[in-house]
């Protein structure tokens, strides 16, 4: 494809390999970055983004390939290689020292030093202030960054990135954690980014901000360069088409079941700041969608269900069988699992292998008279693994070296294999990728019409409405409204959640 741009690349990737034990991570791939341009780099998670980010940063070192800046050959191999190179990177979880100021943060490894060679504070201090001014942070160079929130932490980075007067900048899921405003505020900066003729390699899964940003695409699948060119000439079926290698005409999976009989009642439930007379029943076979802003109190109602905080008041049947759940243990044993919103913290345990983190909650099925069988708990990771189409390397790789959606699998995984009657799935596909999400989404789906209950927490209210038989909207702690399936309306939903007007059905 013929490159429409000014000048040439700042720096190039051509045909880089990188191979891991069992896995091919890239193949061959080549990438471009020019400057004083945007390049999207799009492809679901596992496509192989994050080790074209850590190739590019000195962190792995290509088996086969060159990297090039301003077309010659070069070798990147440490990170610090990679920052004299003018290369720097702002991640999703940005990789600064909460106890240090911001100064320091900025200037690490390169802070300006008086003629006897130790660290010129005054200088150092004053050189952080012009950077935070600009970048738009009004805030002192002595805080401590651990004083700030995530918005403020994103600014201190590409602060540090422009200390070193970086050539290319890269930004993995920069706006993961951010507001509206913040967003709208970090686009400021890649536009003044862009205007300083910096070349960025800009990683999204939202379609909106590659449209709203990107000047140019590159997508990834399975490790492969697949295709790229100018976002002038391209549209979102398509990206979407090259990413998962098919046509995507129908986002998420018709309901083809019928509903069973309730199995979870819960009545008045409440907590002392949390949410109040909270009261609904599921159904077997149902996926039931709960709605809200953030602070809502979905997630700490769905908490209290499983046993994490006890609640002040209210009641819980399954089967009509009443139940008073003290933990997450007596939550398992009745057959409720709960799918947790950050499966990095919560969700599992990122530094075991796979098969550990699936088998955990399974012991008494997996163990015998107190010692655990493995031939039992690899039979178990890898029926479940299986009916998810889980992608690693072995049931031994660790959880923490999976992508976003793989370790979203590993955490359903894991609590399928307790053969629950109800489970409960807190954003069950946040941060990951469109492909992984439709995997996700056709598997709810598969388990509803297999009889399973569910309740689905989600923000996003394409997945609400495309998924969910019901759903109840919750604000400021209360079931505010409730719909049927036929009467899901974007508009309605936002109304109820926001308070604009109250809007009750059903």
């Amino acid at each position: 494809m013929p490159e429409n741009t000014e000048s040439g690349p700042v720096l190039s990737l051509d045909n880089i390999t990188k191979d891991f034990p069992g896995v091919r991570a890239l193949s061959s791939v080549s990438l471009n970055l020019y400057p004083g341009k945007v390049t999207a780099l799009i492809g679901e998670n596992g496509a192989g983004k994050s080790t074209v980010v850590k190739v590019l940063t000195g962190i792995y070192q290509p088996d086969d390939g060159v990297i090039r800046i301003d077309g010659n050959p070069v070798s990147l191999a440490n990170p610090i290689d990679a920052t004299r190179a003018g290369i720097t990177a702002i991640h999703q979880e940005t990789v600064l020292f909460d106890e240090l100021s911001l100064a320091e943060n900025i200037f690490i490894g390169h802070a300006p030093r008086t003629r006897f060679g130790l660290i010129d504070w005054k200088t150092m201090n004053r050189n952080a202030a012009r950077l935070l001014e600009r970048v738009g942070a009004t805030i002192k160079p002595n805080t401590l960054l651990r004083d700030l929130g995530i918005a403020n932490k994103h600014l201190v980075a590409i602060a540090r990135a422009l200390s070193i007067d970086a050539r290319i900048v890269i930004m993995d899921e920069p706006t993961a954690a951010l507001s509206h405003k913040e967003i709208e505020e970090l686009y400021q900066l890649v536009e003044q980014l862009r205007a300083d003729g910096k070349a960025i390699l800009f990683i999204s899964h939202k379609f909106e901000e590659i449209f709203r940003i990107a000047d140019r695409y590159t997508v990834f699948r399975d490790g492969e360069l697949v295709g790229d060119g100018e976002i002038a000439n391209s549209n979102t079926n398509e990206l979407v088409e090259l990413m998962v290698g098919r046509s995507v005409d129908s986002v998420f999976p018709p309901r083809t079941n019928e509903l069973g009989g309730p199995i979870l009642n819960v009545k008045g439930y409440s907590h002392p700041t949390e949410f109040d007379d909270i009261s609904f029943s599921l159904n077997r076979g149902e996926i039931l969608g709960f709605y809200g802003l953030v602070g809502a109190g979905r997630s700490e109602c769905m908490q209290s269900l499983f046993g994490i905080t006890r609640p002040s008041s209210g009641t819980l049947t399954i089967d009509g069988k009443p139940l008073n759940i003290r933990n997450p243990a007596d939550a398992i044993g009745h057959g409720l699992v709960y799918v947790p919103e950050d499966r990095g913290k919560q969700g599992a345990i990122t530094t075991l292998p796979i098969v550990d983190n699936i088998a955990l909650p399974s012991m008494n099925a997996t163990s015998n008279k107190g010692f655990v069988r493995m031939a039992k708990e690899y039979a178990l990771a890898r029926q479940y693994t299986q009916r998810l189409s889980l992608k690693a390397a072995a049931l031994d790789q660790f959880v923490g070296e999976l992508s976003g959606g793989n370790q979203q699998k590993v955490v359903i995984a894991k609590w399928l294999a307790t053969q629950p009657a109800v489970i409960i799935l807190d954003e069950p596909t946040k941060g990951i990728d469109i492909g992984s999400k439709a995997s996700v989404h056709a598997f709810m789906r598969e388990l509803a019409s297999q009889g399973l209950a569910v309740i689905m927490v989600s923000s996003e209210i394409p997945e609400i409405i495309g998924m969910s038989d019901r759903v109840i909207v919750m604000r400021e702690g209360r079931h505010v409204a409730e719909f049927d399936r036929n009467q899901l309306k974007p508009d309605l939903l936002v109304r109820a959640a926001a308070g604009i007007e109250e809007a009750s059905a059903a």
